[in-house]
């Protein structure tokens, strides 16, 4: 399992730009980290499929959110693959309970979960 304290940002509904929230920290387990994996592979090898999300059970993330935040909904983590680089990243996102607004966190690269 990995845990990941990194800057996390908030668009509000119907804002034109996101604002950054603070430090957002969450668990990875391994269940995640393999579908993580699988997807980055599937997606090096396609020439068409670039980027998913994998649903995450909320009493699976170990979340913690800046005060400001307070309780997500829901949560997703968001995986795709540069073009470029062919590597894989992903970032957790979700709607804030008490508003809806999008948060999400800045991008991590699938290996550093291995």
């Amino acid at each position: 399992m990995n845990t990941f304290t990194i800057e996390s940002w908030c668009k509000p509904v119907g804002a034109d730009k996101s604002v950054p929230m603070g430090q957002i920290s969450f668990r990875v387990s391994d269940e995640y980290r393999l579908k993580m994996e699988s997807m980055e592979e599937r997606f090096a090898e396609s020439s068409s499929e670039r980027q998913g999300d994998i649903s995450v059970r909320m009493a699976d993330l170990e979340l913690t959110t800046p005060p400001e935040c307070g309780a997500l909904s829901d949560a997703q983590f968001h995986v795709y693959v540069h073009r470029s680089e062919g590597r894989g990243h992903f970032f957790l996102k979700g709607h804030r309970a008490t508003d809806d607004a999008l948060i999400y966190s800045n991008a991590v690269m699938v290996d550093e979960l291995g």
